[in-house]
């Protein structure tokens, strides 16, 4: 079945090199050789300020990168979310880009009621971290913190789901060897959509 994908590369460095953007590049590639549609956002490419009060997150239009961000998540049935691990979370220019994208009315609604209305239901994520310490310390000794907030607090809340993670570790002393077989696992995602 044919998926139409949005890939949310995070890494805030523009040029292109690193290894976040191979796998992306992996996965996008062996997407669309399946029949798959895939649409890119390169969050480091993008213009846009940060949020600084409630008012702009609850009622400030989203400048016009971030509108079409919007909608390329709103078409896609699937993200996936590429990022290194910097200071133990996200990079500071995704989470900002997060910030801007998942909005009210866009991602979430507050009814009269006082409860929340889920607007992303119907999409999966998968999200793919690299980082400098083994993947199995990140879990568990700092309890993959930043992952989990990720996916319970703004991907979840929105009503993505499911969502997978894919975590790879020692990236720094990876010889060629075990960069190629990552690239390889990402195709084997994108190929299945996944």
């Amino acid at each position: 079945m044919s998926r139409c994908i949005a890939i949310i590369q995070g890494h805030p460095d523009p040029a292109a090199g690193h290894l976040c953007h191979g796998l992306a590049d992996a996965y996008a590639a062996a997407a669309e050789a399946a029949g798959h549609q895939v649409k890119r956002i390169e969050v480091a490419g993008l213009d846009f300020p940060l949020l600084r009060r409630q008012a702009d997150f609850e009622k400030g239009a989203p400048p016009a990168d971030i509108k079409r961000a919007q909608e390329a998540i709103a078409w896609a049935d699937h993200l996936l979310v590429v990022y290194p691990l910097w200071l133990g979370t996200m990079p500071a220019l995704l989470k900002g880009f997060l910030e801007q994208v998942f909005r009210p009315d866009f991602a979430f609604r507050l009814k009269p009621d006082g409860r929340w209305t889920r607007l992303l239901k119907g999409k999966s994520a998968r999200i793919v971290v690299t980082m400098g310490m083994p993947a199995l310390f990140y879990r568990w000794y700092f309890g993959a913190h930043s992952l989990k907030s990720l996916e319970r607090n703004i991907l979840g809340f929105s009503g993505i789901g499911p969502i997978r993670e894919t975590l790879f570790g020692m990236v720094e002393a990876a010889g060629e060897g075990r960069r190629q077989r990552w690239l390889a696992r990402m195709e084997k995602l994108g190929r299945r959509g996944l």
